[in-house]
């Protein structure tokens, strides 16, 4: 090559370097914080008028295979109608209050908050179906984009939202979500630094003294989504301590006092976690990471809630969930098992092998103790409020069995939406072996949504659900794209 086109060639590559520098986008700050504002659950409460019935949907963390069974179960609820004792019918979906979405099923989570009904036009092609993984990596080694990936706090993962944005969210903000009308969005990751969970909403970003109305979606979705290592983490500036933060009222318990109300052990944690937020002279910068880490079924937000509202009610205060008679949890886990041969050799297993399974294990174990801490949890409440209602506890009141039998009236209804539910062995195997990627074939796509809905309609918590309302399914089609018309 001359000397003339080797500088020629130099030149260029300078431009495009001088070109791609960015700064990642900062979240603002706020010098007063406002409990009956901002996007929390208080203020989507307040615009709900049904109070009896908190439903919750949480969507696991998995890739594109998370995103695609979660949908599925969006789908499902949304073509299921129901109609009770008088005659009113009702799409499942709109009674939907709360998502929780983590890594994979944080995308569907926010992107259903966003668009409503509009995400069943183009969901599929815009994200499901396309191999956003390839484009990722594409981005990543093109020159255009090693001058922005040189930047300070900015790194693969504020390349891979830049991509969200284009093909997802069309630079929506939280501010979006809060002028919406669906259901309230709980998005996670892991603060890397602790590894306690850092929740996408406005009480979390009072702590930090920033607006969450001014962050992207986008930014939400790639710090939840954020594997260490082979993505950046997502940097955020934190404010803590700047401003004159005002905690809601059922939080004071739990923080100003040496005895707080009992049982909330988990929950206390939670919140002391966040706490350490305040803290912006030592933490000016929280970087977050895959919300797997720390809770990879999105069940540990609705834990922490029932405790706090068991311990509260039992200290007879007040909890923001105390006229809710039926609290129905519909936890979707795209947790997958595929089998091994590793025992049937004398050779170990690789360290590849060995590090992914070190580090899935425990995230497993958690998601299986998640689902069974509901149970146990919807399983003593009843049982208590069986005693206190029987004839024997009536005819023998005593003041301390009282106050052992105080909880809450709500009726827990635990549906487990997995893949071992699935009486189809053939197709159990199929989905155990789809990978935790952001690229999926097509007919993966199909069967992991058809078969959310199966699992659902032979879960016997929700037929439970539907007794004890006294409704009945009067709409439920079978899906697009069922295992029948795939194979």
């Amino acid at each position: 090559m001359s000397g003339l086109h080797m500088r020629s060639w130099w030149v260029m590559a300078s431009l495009l370097l001088l070109a791609g520098c960015a700064t990642r986008p900062i979240n603002p700050p706020i010098t007063q914080t406002d409990p009956g504002a901002g996007y929390r659950f208080e203020t989507r409460q307040a615009r709900d008028r049904n109070q009896e019935n908190l439903v919750i949907l949480a969507f696991s963390g998995g890739g594109t295979r998370a995103a695609a069974f979660s949908y599925g179960v969006l789908e499902f609820l949304r073509r299921t109608e129901v109609v009770g004792p008088q005659g009113h019918k009702v799409r499942l979906l709109d009674a939907v209050d709360v998502i929780t979405g983590v890594s994979g099923g944080s995308f569907t989570a926010l992107a259903y908050g966003l668009y409503g009904d509009k995400l069943f036009d183009d969901y599929e092609q815009r994200f499901l179906k396309r191999d956003v993984q390839g484009e990722i990596i594409a981005r990543t080694f093109s020159p255009s984009n090693w001058g922005k990936l040189g930047a300070t706090g900015w790194g693969r993962s504020e390349l891979a939202a830049e991509l969200y944005d284009e093909i997802l969210f069309n630079g929506a903000t939280f501010g979006d979500l809060n002028r919406g009308k669906g259901p309230l969005i709980l998005a996670s990751a892991t603060d890397i630094s602790t590894g306690s969970r850092f929740v996408f909403n406005q009480r979390v970003f009072d702590v930090v003294c920033s607006d969450l109305n001014a962050v992207r979606l986008s930014r939400a979705a790639a710090a939840s989504s954020a594997v260490p290592v082979v993505l950046s983490p997502v940097t955020i500036n934190n404010y803590g301590g700047t401003c004159q933060s005002i905690p809601p009222s059922w939080v004071k318990p739990f923080l100003d006092s040496d005895n707080p109300p009992r049982p909330a052990a988990r929950a206390i944690r939670s919140l002391k976690a966040e706490q350490t937020f305040r803290d912006s002279v030592h933490r000016p910068y929280l970087h977050l990471v895959d919300g797997g880490i720390s809770d990879n079924v999105g069940m540990r937000a609705v834990l922490d809630s029932l405790e706090i509202l068991e311990a509260l009610h039992d200290a007879g205060l007040p909890s923001p969930i105390d006229s809710a008679r039926r609290i129905i949890v519909i936890s979707v886990n795209s947790l997958s098992s595929p089998p091994t041969n590793w025992d049937a050799s004398e050779a170990p297993p690789g360290t590849v092998d060995i590090l992914l399974k070190a580090a899935g294990t425990p995230i497993d174990a958690f998601s299986y103790e998640a689902v069974e801490l509901l149970r146990d949890t919807a399983a003593r409440w009843q049982t208590l409020r069986r005693i206190r209602n029987s004839a024997a506890y009536a005819a023998n009141k005593d003041p301390a069995v009282a106050a052992a039998l105080r909880v809450p009236e709500a009726e827990i209804y635990a549906i487990d939406v997995s893949f071992p539910l699935l009486k189809d062995k053939a197709e159990l195997d199929y989905l155990n072996q789809q990978p935790t990627s952001f690229v999926l074939p097509p007919e993966a796509v199909d069967r992991l949504r058809a078969a959310a809905g199966t699992i659902i309609m032979d879960s016997p918590e929700f037929k439970r659900l539907l007794k004890d309302v006294g409704a009945r399914v009067v709409a439920a089609p079978p899906a697009t794209g069922s295992p029948a018309t795939v194979h």
